[in-house]
């Protein structure tokens, strides 16, 4: 991928526009829970300051409605959390498509929410080339918007004199492009979640380009359908053995593998509370549940990646909130950790495992993309990403 990069360009007296991702959780009372994304914003700031830039910074917060600002939808608590952690003031600027931005190098702004600007999710011609006129240099520091054709995230960089990718931008792709555009083999992924028809995209996408397809969870249960195994009443979609079965042969064609469990973990009922029963696979009987895998497959699993070159990870191949069905997400935490391969792990669920088993700093590159991570996975094209492609040509 080829794109400019903040880093690359002059700076001094320019007017520096930054789409950033502020989308932080806020409690009832408005008061910021988490700041990561605030925090991990500062880098790309601090940089066009240091640089003489003017700079200015906008993002989304929850879903407001285009054309209405209600106090709840406002950044004024990102501009005071901004202010505390870069050190100067931040300024909150209302109405900046109307009234254009009074800002002087060395200063930062926040514009106010740019989701409530109308036009704005439609990726509207007019309003983007009336905010790319606001700025000399457009920088796109939001990876997990990256997957919308919004104003901000498409249409500025389309209009804007300069587009390139902020920092985090640019790490994510370096990141996910060194994973599967140019990966060191063995490939191993592991997709793990409760349903196959949510992530069917992604299995056939990476079934083409992996050397071992681990799979986890509901899913690992269609697939054990597809392989004619008992699974009790776990949760599975057998409309979709037929799809699991398709992935399985392609991967076979290509002399690359998706191992199944040998031994799995089972019980009456998912709860707190419930009795884990350690059982070998073929022994699964009517009404088991099967939670996790078992220590047999937990520890083939850490073998094969052990061996792997480039470890993506999505999802957590048990429900590894109740510890007594933790065991497999453990065991393969710290067979990534323990790694030499380049791992990249992403979404929700593996990012609270990561968390759990405290293994952020062993990790090679953890993605905060969300739905984007997703849709890269999915071999998808993200509208953010290839108008910055196709403006550095």
């Amino acid at each position: 991928m080829k794109f400019l990069r903040l880093t690359d360009l002059s700076l001094a007296g320019k007017r520096v526009f930054i789409r950033a991702d502020l989308n932080v959780p806020q409690d009832a009372a408005g008061n910021i829970t988490e700041d990561t994304r605030i925090r991990a914003t500062i880098p790309g700031i601090k940089h066009a300051l240091a640089a003489g830039a003017a700079v200015m910074v906008t993002s989304h917060l929850g879903r407001p409605t285009e054309g209405t600002l209600k106090p709840e939808d406002s950044l004024a608590p990102i501009a005071k959390r901004l202010t505390e952690v870069l050190g100067q003031p931040v300024r909150l600027v209302q109405n900046w498509v109307e009234n254009g931005v009074d800002v002087k190098p060395g200063e930062v702004v926040l514009l106010e929410n740019c989701r409530v600007n109308k036009g704005e999710k439609k990726n509207d011609e007019a309003l983007a080339r009336k905010m790319a006129a606001l700025c000399d240099i457009y920088v796109n520091d939001a990876f997990g918007t990256a997957h919308r054709a919004h104003a901000t995230t498409r249409g500025m960089a389309k209009f804007a004199a300069v587009a390139c990718a902020g920092p985090l931008m640019a790490a994510e792709l370096d990141a996910l492009g060194k994973a599967l555009s140019h990966p060191a083999r063995p490939l191993l992924a592991i997709v793990a979640g409760s349903k196959v028809s949510t992530k069917l995209t992604i299995l056939k996408s990476l079934a083409s380009k992996v050397d071992q397809l681990i799979v986890g969870g509901g899913i690992a249960n269609t697939f054990m359908l597809a392989s004619g195994m008992r699974i009790g009443k776990s949760l599975a979609e057998p409309d979709l053995v037929g799809e699991a079965q398709a992935i399985i042969d392609v991967m076979k064609v290509r002399g690359a593998t998706v191992p199944l469990p040998v031994d799995v973990v089972v019980a009456d009922e998912l709860s707190a509370l419930a009795r884990a029963n350690p059982i070998a696979a073929d022994a699964v009987r009517p009404d088991d549940l099967i939670l996790d895998v078992g220590a047999k497959t937990a520890k083939t699993f850490a073998g094969l990646i052990a061996k792997a070159g480039t470890i993506v990870w999505n999802g957590p191949v048990g429900v590894f909130e109740y510890d007594q069905f933790a065991g497999g997400t453990k065991t393969i935490a710290e067979a990534i950790a323990s790694s030499p391969a380049f791992s990249i792990a992403g979404g929700g669920d593996t990012l609270a495992a990561v968390a759990k088993y405290k293994i952020a700093d062993r990790v090679s590159y953890i993605s905060t993309g969300g739905g984007a991570f997703l849709e890269f996975l999915e071999g998808k094209t993200l509208p953010a990403v290839e108008v910055l492609e196709q403006r550095a040509k």
